[in-house]
């Protein structure tokens, strides 16, 4: 296969997999609030693991899961992944589907603060101005004062900056980590402390909601594979941007299915929000670096597509 093919095969796979992920996200919506969320994060985790023998490499072990070279850093990512992972489910069951992903990406803005306090990172006036825009859209989505806010505001963008954290963390370990370390931080924090939570209040689901519990999660792992193969291909920088053509589907769905509105304030919001993204996410590509992790399914391990691993990594080029 050429590189132009290649290219090509690479981003299509990459818009293939951001569309199972919103179909994962739908299968969430579609349960209506009838589970408790951890549970639904639980399942989904456990269903996670599918994913697994795909995205094990002859070079990985079975231990890798749960190997890692800085176990306080590692812990750090499992708790982060367990609470973005039940509070996205919260957004996306309390919001309509495009309102809770307007907010949920908002999470390369609050990748940039977070590199700036606990990286060091220098940012400059490009990304600074990127962060503003993308806050301004928040506002505009919201209109704090003349909407009520709810709980599942507050998820979602609790969901935004645990992602944040998971990225700066990838970062901050290094390109000696391996993949499988970081899918078993998040998937194992996801699996245990939604498990913890799910025991005093458990539901059994009826046979239409195993039927939207199994969407979620098995989706969810379909779009990782995809995902990875996508980055297989490739680079990060074209990887990532696909992932703003969720909001279409999440539009899509909200309307055929959910009988989700969209005012006039509220889509230019969200054209600010995705305006935002697109600029942090082409700085980041100058600045050689891993980009901020895709919004995607919320037990979703899409970071993983933008953590190469030790062997291909290349040193940052620069700042700002």
């Amino acid at each position: 296969m050429t590189r132009p093919q290649s290219s090509a095969g690479g981003i299509a796979i990459a818009f293939l997999a951001y569309a199972v992920y919103a179909f994962s996200d739908a299968s969430i919506k579609a349960l209506n609030d009838a589970l408790p969320p951890y549970e639904i994060a639980f399942i989904g985790a456990v269903l996670g693991f599918a994913a697994v023998p795909f995205l094990k490499t002859t070079d990985d072990s079975w231990a890798d899961l749960v190997r890692t070279s800085n176990r306080g850093l590692w812990l750090l990512r499992f708790a982060a992944g367990a609470i973005g992972s039940i509070a996205s489910i919260i957004a996306f069951t309390k919001l309509p589907m495009a309102e809770a992903f307007s907010l949920l990406f908002l999470l390369p803005s609050f990748v940039t603060i977070l590199s700036v306090i606990f990286l060091k990172e220098d940012v400059r006036w490009q990304r600074w101005a990127a962060v503003i825009l993308g806050f301004i859209g928040v506002l505009i989505v919201l209109r704090p004062g003349f909407r009520e806010l709810s709980i599942g505001h507050l998820a979602a963008a609790t969901g935004g900056v645990a992602g944040a954290i998971a990225i700066v963390i990838v970062r901050a370990m290094g390109p000696g980590e391996k993949r499988l370390s970081l899918y078993g931080s998040i998937l194992l924090g996801t699996l245990i402390v939604s498990g913890a939570l799910m025991l005093s209040d458990f539901k059994l689901p009826t046979p239409t909601e195993w039927l939207f519990l199994s969407s979620y999660g098995l989706l969810g792992a379909l779009g990782n594979i995809l995902l990875m193969n996508a980055a297989r291909l490739v680079p990060a920088n074209l990887v990532a941007p696909p992932q703003y053509s969720q909001m279409i589907w999440a539009i899509l769905f909200g309307y055929l299915f959910f009988d989700d509105m969209i005012d006039l304030p509220m889509a230019a919001g969200i054209a600010l929000i995705i305006l935002s993204g697109l600029l942090t996410l082409a700085r980041e590509r100058k600045r050689g670096t891993p980009l901020p992790t895709p919004v995607v399914s919320a037990d979703s391990q899409a970071s993983l597509a933008t953590a190469p691993e030790a062997s291909d990594q290349k040193p940052p080029l620069g700042s700002g």
